[in-house]
C-alpha cells in the first residue's frame, strides 16, 4: 500500500530535506524512524527539496509498506513521533492511490518568508532580523509584478538539473503583523534558491538599492549575477502543498 506522511520540522538542525553522504537529513530521519518502527526497509519520497536551515509546517512525503496492520495499531503516531528527532512532528498518515506521488500529484506549493523588524532573540532560527528600515510599500509594489512573469532564470540557483526555469506563479504580496513583515508566494513549482533569491532581490528594493521597475528587469534579464543575493535560509517556511481530491482511496481517513 502507499500512504502519504504529513509532518512539520525546524531546519536549523539539518542539511536540508534529501539524503546526502555525511550529513543530518529530514528524508534520512523519516526512514529510518519508519523502518525501524514497521521492521522493514522503507524509502520515502518527499515533495520536493528544502535547503539546509529551511524549515516546513507543512510538508508531504509518500512511501510503500507492507505493514498495514502495524500502520492501523492504536497510538502509531505517538509511537512515531517518540522515536524520531525532536525537530520532526508526524502530523498524520493517509492510505492514497498507488500511483499518488507527493512530488509530482502536487498542484501548488505555498512558502513564506519571516521577516523581523527588529532584534528579537526568541525568533532568530525561525525569521531573518533586520536592522534597518525598509520601505515596504516599495516591496509591496516589486512583489506585485511576480505573476506576470513565467521564466525566473534570475532567480534560480546556476547548474541547477532542472528541464526549464518556468513556473506559474500565482500569487506574491507581503503582509506585516505588528514588527514581523511576511512574504507569500504560491506557484505550481519552485526552482532551487528561488524563492530565497526573490526575497534578497526584494530587500535591496526595500533598501532603495534599486526599484521597482529595476527589479522587473532583473527578471527579464534571465540572468542570476543580475538579482541580488539570497536572503538568509533561516526566514523561509514551507507551508502549503496542494493536491487533487481524487488522489486519495476512497473512504481512506487519516492514522
Amino acid at each position: 500500500m502507499r500512504y502519504f506522511i504529513k509532518l512539520s520540522y525546524l531546519g536549523t538542525s539539518f542539511h536540508g530535506w534529501q539524503i546526502q553522504p555525511n550529513a543530518h537529513t529530514v528524508q534520512e530521519e523519516l526512514e529510518q524512524s519508519l523502518s525501524k518502527i514497521l521492521s522493514e526497509e522503507i524509502k520515502v519520497i518527499g515533495a520536493g527539496r528544502t535547503d539546509t536551515g529551511v524549515h516546513a509546517s507543512f510538508y508531504i512525503a509518500h512511501f510503500n509498506t507492507n505493514s498495514d496492520d502495524k500502520l492501523a495499531s492504536k497510538n502509531f503516531i505517538y509511537h512515531l513521533n517518540s522515536l524520531i528527532s525532536k525537530d520532526i512532528s508526524i502530523e498524520s498518515i493517509r492510505e492514497v492511490k498507488d500511483d499518488a506521488s507527493a512530488r509530482f500529484s502536487a498542484i501548488e506549493r505555498e512558502y513564506k518568508y519571516y521577516i523581523s523588524l527588529k532584534k528579537n532573540p526568541f525568533n532568530q532560527n525561525c525569521c531573518y532580523q533586520i536592522r534597518h528600515e525598509l520601505d515596504v510599500e516599495a516591496m509591496r509594489d516589486a512583489a506585485s509584478k511576480l505573476p506576470e512573469y513565467k521564466d525566473f532564470t534570475s532567480f534560480a540557483r546556476l547548474h541547477a538539473d532542472t528541464l526549464n526555469n518556468l513556473c506559474n506563479l500565482t500569487t506574491a504580496y507581503f503582509e506585516q503583523d505588528g514588527d514581523m513583515l511576511i512574504f507569500t508566494i504560491r506557484a505550481n513549482r519552485f526552482l532551487r534558491n528561488m524563492v530565497r533569491a526573490i526575497v534578497g532581490t526584494l530587500l535591496d528594493v526595500g533598501r532603495g538599492k534599486i526599484t521597482t521597475e529595476q527589479f522587473c528587469k532583473i527578471i527579464e534579464m534571465e540572468d542570476r549575477g543580475k538579482a541580488g543575493s539570497s536572503a538568509s535560509p533561516a526566514g523561509l517556511f514551507l507551508t502549503n502543498i496542494t493536491y487533487p481530491d481524487d488522489i486519495y482511496k476512497v473512504d481512506s481517513k487519516n492514522i
